[in-house]
């Protein structure tokens, strides 16, 4: 999904902000407001991938 939105504001980027024909105007979210969207989505999926802690037992080599 966050490759999406990043070719969707790539593509918005390109394209005029605001465009009227026959008396319909379309206004689409400033560049900014794209950005900040794609920067909350990714910061959400990473948040999804938990690390966690793995519990080992160390036995250090020597004499036994």
């Amino acid at each position: 999904m966050p490759n999406d939105l990043t070719n969707a504001i790539k593509e918005n980027a390109t394209a005029p902000a605001e465009a009227s024909v026959d008396g319909q105007s379309v206004k689409q979210h400033s560049l900014r407001d794209q950005i900040e969207a794609d920067r909350y989505l990714l910061a959400k999926e990473t948040s999804k991938k938990k690390l966690g802690i793995r519990m080992t037992k160390v036995i250090p080599p020597g004499a036994s």
